[in-house]
């Protein structure tokens, strides 16, 4: 795997002063350029062995160049150029060696340097070839969209779906482009049913839907529960017995449970942090025992938090080694296969996950497997990213689906933003589409109302390919809600590009 200092500096011989001289910020932009080149032709060679589908070879290119240009601090540069107009460096996602002699050649022009030192200016084609290479594989992943409006809607069904046909076509005429199927709930009756609407609605309607069926995968849950003289709620400080098995005895002090992936137990180390509950409830272990796992409390609520029954567990500062697809995944994925165009991925942490489905689906599905989406949900997921990438795209129709609920326990919350925005560029690079979920709406969808923070969310939504809306009894109004949003931003915001369309409010 391919490690990157992102330490080093570009142009670190010149002072700010000096990078004002011209002939010192072109000579720094040539030493850019071939750096970019021979470091990014290293990464993309360690890469070649795994791809292919010959179009995503330019796209592998452009990804291991965006990796090499990144291991370099460019705000010196970048703040040279600004003075220039030519401060394109910070939209260079999807177009890095284009980008980089477009601004080298105009600086050339400047400087009257010898042409035959510069590289040849792209032309318009070559210069938005990464741009149209994004809209293809968003294309080929979600269908084609007509319209104006770039960025597609998904949305996730609720059971109801599977027999309420009017419910599945109104959400499909109010903008939804995508349904997702949550094959954590429901059995394969119910998703037959689901299908079979959205078939019938998406002819209706003259245009696809595509359908994405999310595997459940390995997600660690607390199981039953027994509490010492049944109390009613959970308070800072006090313990919580995690065990392999069912708790048996109520003679303990201390509340008990049991984790649903026993093996999870054996990998935790005392002082490890664990967070309960989609992280309402925060905990660290301070011992390991015969009998499990014993946890104290350190965040709650004042007022305390109930019994967390059923709740999901995550261990945000241990590393766990955890087979992607379950026993269940497995069986799911007789059905999923076949039915699918898109399968959700739960829980990619290497390429050889990645690998290891596309196994899966290889014997299920040889001739035409569905796409893929990896769920980006863990520190070693992001770490990981540009690999997942490779071993993916190189071989069939693929996307990103940034996580936020568990990616945000898992990293930390004051870091989504940030790791959220790498995520987008690095996708963008390697021109694979993104999907932007968890939480979207979610006080419209459920209450009815949204609150201003998550229309702005809704808003800055618009820099991905795709927004996931979750179930709830407002979903419809939230879909019309939405598709107005991000058509209004997208005659403002592409990416990173602001459209600079006719301001109307002065």
């Amino acid at each position: 795997m391919f490690k990157l200092d992102k330490n080093r500096q570009i142009g670190h011989n010149y002072s700010a002063m000096e990078l004002s001289n011209a002939e010192n910020l072109l000579n720094t932009l040539q030493q850019l350029r071939q750096m970019v080149i021979q470091e990014g032709d290293k990464i993309f060679q360690e890469w070649r062995s795994q791809i292919q589908r010959s179009t995503f070879i330019s796209s592998s290119k452009n990804l291991a160049y965006y990796l090499a240009l990144r291991r370099h601090d460019l705000r010196p540069l970048q703040a040279a150029l600004i003075p220039w107009g030519l401060s394109s460096l910070g939209r260079i996602e999807s177009r890095v060696l284009p980008n980089l002699d477009a601004a080298i050649a105009t600086l050339g022009a400047i400087c009257q340097a010898d042409p035959d030192s510069l590289p040849h200016r792209p032309s318009l084609e070559e210069f938005f070839a990464g741009d149209r290479l994004l809209k293809e594989n968003t294309d080929d992943l979600f269908g084609n969209k007509p319209g104006n409006r770039r960025v597609r809607i998904m949305v996730t069904l609720p059971t109801v779906a599977a027999s309420n046909y009017d419910l599945v076509r109104n959400l499909l005429q109010r903008g939804c482009d995508c349904v997702r199927i949550n094959c954590a709930h429901d059995s394969a009756t119910e998703w037959s049913a689901m299908i079979a609407n959205v078939r019938i609605a998406e002819r209706e309607r003259g245009y696809p839907c595509k359908v994405l069926m999310d595997l459940a995968g390995p997600k660690p849950r607390i199981g039953m529960a027994i509490a010492p003289n049944s109390p009613k709620r959970l308070y800072r400080g006090d313990s919580i017995l995690l065990t392999g098995n069912l708790p048996t005895t109520i003679s303990s002090d201390c509340f008990q449970a049991n984790c649903s992936i026993p093996e999870v137990l054996e990998q935790l180390k005392v002082g490890a942090t664990v967070w309960i509950d989609d992280g309402n409830i925060g905990a660290q272990v301070e011992s390991i025992t015969p009998d499990g796992v014993l946890l104290r409390i350190t965040y709650a609520d004042l007022k305390g938090n109930k019994i967390p029954h059923e709740k999901g567990l995550n261990f945000p500062d241990t590393d766990l080694q955890l087979n992607p697809l379950t026993d269940k995944d497995l069986q799911d994925l007789d059905f999923v296969a076949v039915h699918a165009d898109i399968i959700g991925y739960s829980f990619v942490q290497q390429p050889a996950d990645i690998e290891h489905l596309q196994w899966e689906l290889e014997r299920r599905r040889p001739n035409q497997p569905p796409a893929i989406v990896a769920k980006i949900e863990t520190p070693q997921a992001v770490r990981n990213l540009p690999e997942l990438i490779v071993q993916a795209a190189g071989k069939q129709s693929f996307g990103i689906m940034i996580a936020r609920g568990d990616l945000a326990i898992e990293i930390g919350y004051q870091r989504l933003a940030e790791i959220q925005e790498e995520i987008l560029w690095l996708c963008e690079a390697a021109h694979v589409p993104v999907i932007w979920a968890t939480q979207v709406l979610e006080k419209l969808v459920k209450k009815g109302i949204p609150s201003r923070a998550e229309i702005t969310d809704a808003a800055m939504a618009e820099r991905a390919e795709c927004v996931m809306l979750n179930k709830g009894p407002f979903i419809a109004e939230a879909v019309t809600i939405l598709d107005d949003v991000l058509t209004r931003m997208e005659a403002h915001q592409q990416k990173k590009t602001p459209q600079l369309r006719a301001l109307n409010s002065w």
